[in-house]
C-alpha cells in the first residue's frame, strides 16, 4: 500500500496517485490505515515520528526536490530508500524565476521605477543578454535545465558543480578551485544547489567579495548556502548591484529582519519552483514501479552525498 501524508490537498494527491497506480491501494491522511500494510509513503513536511509508525516501510517519496530535512530525521531508517522528485515541472518554473530576476537587473527596471516616482523621463543605457556573464551553481536535474534555458536566451552562461558535467552551450567547471575563479568572472550569480554539508556556507563573505563590483545574486537553492549578513552588507555598500532571494536560513523570514528593508533586495517566500501534483504523481508511480521491478528509480537519494 502507498500512504500519503501532506499538509494540504491530501484528497487531490490520493486521486492522482490512485489513477496513476490502479494496481495498488492508495490512502491519504487523515484516513485510518493498517500501518503493517504500508510499504511506501509519499510525503512532504512530515510530522515528527511519522516514519516510525510504519514497521514495513520500504521507500519514502519526497514530494519535492529538497531532501535535507528528511535526512536529518532520526525516525527514518537509513535502510529505507529515499526518492526525491526530479524536475516534475519545477525546472520550467525555476527558469522563469531566474529569467525574471535577470531581466529586472539587466533592463534596469528598479531604476526606472525610481525615476517614475520622480516623474523623470530618462532613458538608461542597457546591456544585451550576450554581454551578461551568468554563472549557475548547481547543474543537477533542475539547475542543468536552467543553465541550458539561459544559454538558449542568449546569455553567456557558465555552470559549476562538484563533479564534471557537460552541457551544450554552457561552459562547465567543477571543483573548489574553479569556483573562486568563476566568481571573479560573474555578472549574475544564480544558486540552485542542494543543501548538503558540502554546500552549507559555500558563499561566505570571502567568496562574495570575489564577485565583480555591481554583480547580482539570485538564490533559489537553499538559504544555508549563503552568508546573508555579508550579502546585505554588500548591497548596502554598493559592492553588489542587487539580489533576488527565495530562500533563507530561517523560514519564514522574521518580520523584523533587516533584509526586508535592504535596498536593491527582492524577497520571495520560497516559491521559485512549486511542486506540481499531476506530473509529480506520474513520476512517483513510475519510480514505485521501478522499485517493484528491482530497478533503480530516478531520483534515488545517495545519503552519503545528501542528494
Amino acid at each position: 500500500m502507498l500512504y500519503i501524508h501532506v499538509p494540504e490537498q491530501g484528497d487531490h494527491w490520493q486521486a492522482l496517485l490512485q489513477a496513476a497506480l490502479p494496481e495498488m491501494p492508495v490512502l491519504a491522511a487523515p484516513s485510518e490505515v493498517d500501518t503493517d500494510q504500508v510499504r511506501f509513503l509519499a510525503t512532504w513536511r512530515p510530522p515528527e515520528g511519522l516514519f516510525a509508525r510504519f514497521p514495513r516501510l520500504e521507500a519514502v517519496f519526497a514530494l519535492g526536490a529538497g531532501v535535507d530535512r528528511f535526512l536529518a530525521r532520526p525516525d527514518l531508517d537509513p535502510a529505507v530508500a529515499l526518492i526525491r522528485l526530479s524536475d516534475a515541472g519545477m525546472a520550467r518554473q525555476m527558469l522563469e524565476y531566474v529569467q525574471f530576476g535577470l531581466l529586472r537587473f539587466q533592463r534596469r527596471m528598479d531604476e526606472y521605477r525610481a525615476l517614475q516616482t520622480q516623474g523623470s523621463w530618462q532613458v538608461l543605457a542597457q546591456r544585451d543578454a550576450s554581454e551578461l556573464r551568468v554563472s549557475v551553481l548547481g547543474l543537477g536535474a533542475i539547475g542543468g535545465q536552467v543553465a541550458l534555458g539561459l544559454a538558449a536566451a542568449g546569455y553567456r552562461v557558465s555552470g559549476w558543480s562538484r563533479s564534471a558535467k557537460a552541457l551544450p552551450g554552457v561552459r562547465c567547471l567543477h571543483g573548489e578551485a574553479a569556483l573562486d575563479t568563476l566568481l571573479g568572472e560573474t555578472d549574475a550569480l544564480v544558486m540552485i544547489l542542494p543543501n548538503t554539508p558540502a554546500t552549507r556556507g559555500l558563499l561566505d563573505a570571502r567568496r562574495l567579495q570575489l564577485l565583480p563590483s555591481g554583480a547580482i545574486v539570485i538564490n533559489a537553492g537553499r538559504g544555508e548556502q549563503l552568508d546573508l549578513d555579508a550579502l546585505l552588507a554588500g548591497l548596502r555598500s554598493g559592492a553588489l548591484g542587487g539580489a533576488q532571494l527565495d530562500v533563507f536560513p530561517e523560514e519564514p523570514l522574521p518580520a523584523e529582519h533587516p533584509a526586508w528593508q535592504t535596498p536593491r533586495l527582492h524577497i520571495t517566500p520560497h516559491v521559485a519552483a512549486m511542486t506540481l501534483p499531476a506530473p509529480s504523481a506520474l513520476q512517483v508511480a513510475a519510480n514505485l514501479r521501478a522499485l517493484l521491478a528491482g530497478q533503480r528509480p530516478q531520483g534515488l537519494v545517495d545519503r552519503a552525498r545528501a542528494y
